[in-house]
């Protein structure tokens, strides 16, 4: 396919009389799609391009490596913001700090959580997500993290907070913040939709989450996409 096109000149840095680099390959970015062209001389071709097309051009002569992984990781990948890495944690019992009025001191809980999936990426809030197993598959579901610090969409809110670099650290350090009863808390329980507080003090000294109390929120393969920044969140 050939059409004509105006070209776009480039010249090499330098004396003006320097000569020309002539334009061989122009890729155009419209509205709804990509055009790749190519000039020969006096002629030139013009093809569809896809936004896959062009990254696999640019990468597939660079290494891409995770590097170590942390343990119970479950997966890694590279967004529009740098890489994120997926950690799980079994259920447990985990200490928190609940400051239940300001300018005093914290009330010391242990509160079981069910199985608990962390996004982490270096130095930054992660997301995280209930789930009473291991994920294992993409259209596995994922249920509302029952605790206070986080948003409805599962990110979590760090406040004055300041999470690790080294993102193996992140969910035991989500854990030593202070955890505030402002902010959104409504719907992490069907037994308690609008007090989370009650929840807590119900479960303080318990062992093991009650399963059935869980809330749904995405799916697996819906977490993954909004990592990569694919995929707006969209609670269902």
């Amino acid at each position: 396919m050939t059409s004509e096109v105006d070209r776009t000149e480039w010249s090499l840095p330098g004396p003006a009389d320097a000569p020309r680099d002539d334009l061989k390959l122009q890729l155009e970015v419209y509205g709804e799609t990509m055009l790749m062209r190519g000039f020969d001389g006096d002629s030139n071709w013009v093809r569809t391009v896809s936004a896959d097309e062009i990254a696999n051009v640019f990468t597939q002569h660079l290494g891409f490596s995770s590097g170590l992984l942390p343990e119970d990781a479950i997966w890694w990948n590279q967004g529009e913001t740098g890489h994120s890495v997926a950690l799980w944690r079994p259920p447990q019992v985990w200490p928190v700090a609940l400051q239940r009025e300001a300018f005093k001191s914290p009330a010391r809980l242990r509160i079981p959580m069910p199985g608990l999936l962390f996004v982490c990426s270096p130095g930054r809030a992660p997301w995280v997500y209930a789930s009473p197993d291991r994920p294992t598959d993409p259209d596995d579901r994922l249920y509302r993290m029952p605790a206070f610090n986080v948003f409805q969409d599962g990110r979590v809110c760090p406040g004055s907070h300041r999470f690790p670099e080294e993102v193996g650290l992140i969910p035991e350090s989500f854990f030593q913040s202070y955890f505030s009863l402002t902010g959104d808390t409504g719907e992490r329980s069907k037994k308690h939709p609008d007090n989370l507080q009650a929840l807590w003090e119900e479960l303080d000294g318990k062992t093991e989450y009650p399963l059935e109390d869980l809330v749904p929120q995405c799916t697996v393969a819906r977490a993954m996409a909004v990592s990569e920044g694919r995929l707006g969140f969209r609670y269902h």
